[in-house]
């Protein structure tokens, strides 16, 4: 302290002592003291100075201070100087600047010392690392300094943050801060820092920015907070604006449906502060931004979808018909509620239901309509006004077709008790307003826009102009009004109107050609030399006329292509006429209004184009220029292609509705096969239910036989008669063999109803299979159509039998319920009364023991049954098995006497050849004998020939032997 008073009575004591001086002292006292007290001391009359000696202590003491960041971070107090005296140093405070008249250089300061604390990027590091300590003396600085630097580099410092490991986290952490300063400044720092930076603003969303934003938008109070609800609107905007990744995160993150409490404005009367009006304007702007024109259509529709579900638009449109909004909220609203309907049917649909609240209601457009062609009202509301109609009506032909319906002379309200919207358009584009005129012929141009069907309906409107005069049609009083010569802009208006209606519709062409006085008016404005304030009219009038050429049909012989042509080139010239053609494209106001669909302008004087229409313009100023200087032959040659395509594409239209219709063919097939497979388990399952109940109905008639059986014996006791039960053995027997034919018809079902699974299985497979033409496809389709006529008609015999089927159980569960009745009045007859108890006990047990025999007997007969049909089983494998052993034997039997055959040709060959060999043998002994040499006796070669001989025969005799 005393060295501090030391320095500051020295300053003030004689003007030895600058300050320069003053401050180099104190920097070497920061940088050569040991004691932590002085070095603090010395930091703290640096801040004290810094705002007044900017410049010197900027100079002097930032390597000085900077070095104390680095070296007493232990001390939260020298910190905070430090940091302090450092954002003294780079920002510019705007109030000090003014009070001392400063120049540019000295402005400039804080730029250049930011330069200097960021060309070490440690420095930004540094700060970051030091927003971490919690202490407020520290953090609050440190957060100011940084934003400081963000306002002064910030793509430079943006881009040191985003290298830092964690360096966006790290600020994050602020909006978490309990103290409401920290965590305001921190807002003011995240806007800074998310400033035209696309990383950034993806790091700091997925850090949960949107969710904290709004929890601080919602403890502040909605639209009723304060200036930091209107900080964190901006940074949210910051994040989304041009920023499609987070766009579809706040939409996936259900953020829209929190943003719908912002718009409860609560009662008229409560009243509207600054604030509130700047927040709620704010809110409506961010709205826009998530249904932008510019943003991507599917993004777009996608948020347009999820502000209707919640209840967003329907909040909105509350707004739109309220009282006592003010005027550039309601403007604001006007254009937001645009921009969530446009292009996106069920929000133009809710639109359009939308009604004031009025007595009688009235449609919301038709009041938005009349404040448009209302001269009083104020010029940036027509202007959304406007806009909201375009947007309305933008790719929604269903709404053009109502406006213009309003128009036609079967819908307009004869007793003129309500105004409708065509009425309104009608009477703004005739009014003396040239605003209101060029409004009126936008919106009803809107109303025409790629829409052929709705250009045609409109040509018949008829107006009536005064009393006693016949009614003119909307085109021709549009001509005549365009030929009195009023105001520029009205003029414009109304050649735009004309552009759009005649462009693509050549019956709009002819019934403007039909007036035999457009056209010379036409050229008479185009051939004139008029002023620079004219040449757009003449532009578009060659634009009209250049319409009237190439979407003519040549309906009219004295103004078909080629004559008009001529007519250029005589009274106009080409050249001149492309050249005043291009006086549209060539004006100063056309770029602005092809950048956005909103009409947006200064002032009414610059409200000359319409955004849609220098669209129209972009298409058709090159095809009306190929078109003009075209000759008849080349128009001619176009037309036969033309109608050469036309052809193509009947003919390829006329394949392509044949291949849908085959397609929807094999769907049916497919479907019928579907059908047909479903049916026939239905069926097979009915089968399996009948077969068992077939199965418990002959086990019931089993039982119901045995019972029969005792009963006939017991009734044997009384009567000596052969019908048991009223029942003959013989019909018993029947119904027996009716079961049986039963149970094999079911077996047979059962077997066709497997082919005809087969069958589909087939069918399946040869449809799964397309065919490689269109015959092959239709050869298939008739042959699946037989083959399931065929299937049906054979389902529809199964059901036939199976009915028969069912109506023979019915029968035969009747005859079973009738043998029970009988069986049961059997057991309950008493005994004749006029015999004795005795006699009726004699006769009890004599039946007792006939039964008990004819049971004996029965088991003995249904043993020797079993008996009979195991022999029988046993008869039938011997008999299967002596049928296997001669067919066996019969093969080798086969085998045998083919081998002996064989072996018959060889043995007479071999006495063919012995009998050669003889003969050979018998001519060599001859030889020899002659020669004179001694040859064996003839008995000994005869005894061997016959022992060869009965060797042979031994052979022979082998051979056959088992034969």
């Amino acid at each position: 302290m005393n060295f501090l008073r030391g320095v500051m009575g020295g300053q003030s004591a004689g003007p030895q002592h600058t300050e320069a001086e003053t401050i180099q002292k104190l920097c070497d006292r920061v940088a050569s003291s040991t004691l932590l007290d002085d070095r603090r001391n010395a930091v703290r009359a640096l801040k004290s100075l810094s705002k007044k000696y900017r410049l010197e202590v900027g100079i002097q003491a930032m390597e000085h201070l900077i070095h104390v960041l680095q070296t007493d971070r232990s001390d939260s107090e020298i910190i905070g100087y430090a940091l302090d005296t450092l954002y003294n140093i780079i920002s510019n405070d705007e109030e000090e600047e003014v009070e001392e008249n400063s120049t540019r250089q000295s402005e400039d300061l804080g730029s250049q010392f930011t330069e200097i604390f960021i060309k070490q990027p440690e420095n930004v590091t540094l700060l970051l690392s030091l927003l971490e300590e919690f202490d407020f003396h520290v953090r609050w600085p440190g957060v100011k300094l940084l934003t400081s630097l963000l306002k002064q580099l910030g793509p430079q410092v943006q881009q040191i943050i985003l290298v830092s490991p964690m360096g966006v986290s790290r600020l994050m952490d602020l909006l978490a801060d309990s103290r409401e300063v920290i965590r305001n400044d921190g807002v003011l720092l995240l806007q800074a820092l998310t400033r035209s930076n696309g990383a950034i603003q993806k790091i700091v969303a997925f850090e949960n920015a949107f969710e904290r934003l709004l929890d601080i938008i919602t403890e502040e109070g909605n639209s009723d907070g304060g200036i930091v609800v209107e900080d964190c609107l901006i940074l949210l905007q910051n994040l989304l604006k041009n920023n499609n990744s987070n766009q579809n995160f706040f939409k996936e993150g259900s953020y829209i449906q929190r943003m719908k409490p912002w718009f409860h404005v609560g009662d008229e009367n409560s009243g509207w502060s600054a604030q509130k009006v700047t927040n709620l304007h704010v809110m409506l702007q961010l709205v826009r931004v998530l249904v932008s024109p510019t943003n991507p259509p599917g993004a777009t529709s996608s948020c347009q979808k999820a502000m209707f579900q919640c209840g967003l638009l329907q909040q909105l449109c509350t707004i739109l018909m309220a009282t006592g909004v003010p005027a550039d909220i309601l403007t604001e609203t006007i254009n937001t509620v645009s921009e969530v309907i446009r292009g996106y049917q069920v929000n133009q649909d809710y639109f359009a239901s939308v009604n004031a609240p009025s007595n009688p209601p009235r449609p919301a457009i038709v009041v938005l309509l009349m404040s448009m062609v209302n001269e009083r009202q104020p010029f940036v509301l027509r202007c959304a006004v406007l806009y909201c109609f375009q947007c309305f009506l933008y790719k929604n032909q269903k709404g053009q077709g109502e406006i213009v319906s309003t128009l036609l002379p079967s819908t307009i309200d004869a007793t003129g008790n309500s105004v409708s919207a065509g009425q309104l358009l009608c009477g703004g584009l005739f009014s003396t307003d040239s605003l209101s005129n060029w409004c009126a012929a936008v919106a009803l141009a809107h109303a025409l826009q790629e829409n052929a069907t709705q250009k045609e309906q409109l040509l018949r409107v008829q107006l009536a102009t005064s009393i006693g005069n016949p009614p003119v049609s909307l085109l021709q009083q549009c001509t005549n009004i365009l030929s009195q010569g009023s105001k520029i802009q009205t003029r414009v208006g109304l050649l735009m109107l004309l552009c759009t209606w005649l462009s693509n519709c050549p019956i709009a062409v002819t019934h403007f050609l039909h007036n035999s006085a457009n056209v010379p008016f036409l050229t008479g404005q185009i051939a004139e030399n008029l002023g620079e304030e004219e040449q757009l009219v003449q532009g578009l009038c060659a634009l009209l006329l250049g319409i009237s050429i190439y979407f003519n049909d040549n309906s009219l012989e004295s103004y078909m292509k080629e004559k008009l042509k001529q007519l250029i080139e005589k009274r106009i010239g080409k050249e001149n006429f492309i050249e005043k053609l291009g006086f549209i494209s060539k004006h100063e106001l056309y770029s602005r209004a092809s950048q956005k669909p909103q009409p947006n302008f200064p002032s009414p004087e610059y409200m000359i184009f319409d955004h849609e229409f220098t669209k129209l313009v972009k298409e058709l100023e090159g095809v009306i220029t190929k078109a003009i200087y075209k000759s008849s032959e080349e128009d001619k040659k176009e037309e036969e292609v033309k109608k050469t395509l036309e052809q193509h594409d009947s003919i390829v239209t006329h394949y392509k509705n044949m291949i849908r219709e085959q397609d929807l063919q094999l769907e049916e097939l497919k479907q019928q096969i579907s059908t047909l497979k479903c049916q026939n388990e239905q069926l097979q399952t009915a089968v399996t239910q009948q077969v068992s109940q077939i199965q418990q109905h002959k086990d019931q008639y089993n039982l119901l036989k045995v019972q029969l059986g005792k009963d006939n014996q017991h009734q044997g006791s009384y009567s000596d008669g052969t019908q048991v039960n009223g029942v003959q053995p013989e019909e018993v027997g029947r119904l027996r063999e009716e079961i049986e034919e039963l149970k094999s018809n079911q077996e047979l079902l059962q077997s066709q109803l497997a082919e005809k699974d087969s069958v589909i299985e087939n069918l399946k497979s040869s449809q799964a299979s397309p065919g490689t033409n269109e015959e092959s496809s239709a050869t298939a389709s008739a042959r699946d159509s037989e083959q399931i006529a065929e299937l049906k008609q054979e389902l529809a015999t199964l059901k036939s039998q199976l009915n028969s089927q069912s109506v023979e159980i019915t029968r035969l569960q009747t005859e079973k319920q009738e043998l029970l009745r009988k069986t049961e009045t059997f057991a309950k007859s008493a005994p004749a009364p006029g015999e004795s108890e005795a006699g009726t006990a004699a006769k009890t047990a004599d039946v007792e023991g006939r039964l008990s025999a004819l049971l004996q007997e029965t088991k003995e007969l249904k043993k020797e049954v079993q008996a009979l049909s195991e022999e029988r089983s046993a008869a039938r494998e011997q008999l299967a098995a002596s049928s296997s052993t001669i067919a066996i034997l019969q093969n080798e039997k086969s085998k045998l006497e083919m081998d002996v055959t064989d072996s018959r040709k060889e043995q007479d060959d071999l006495l063919v050849l012995l009998a050669d060999q003889d003969q050979k043998i018998f001519a060599l002994k001859n030889k020899l004998k002659e020669l004179g040499h001694p040859v064996e006796e003839e008995d000994e070669l005869e005894s061997g020939d016959q022992d060869d001989e009965e060797d042979e025969d031994e052979d022979d005799g082998k051979d056959q032997g088992p034969i």
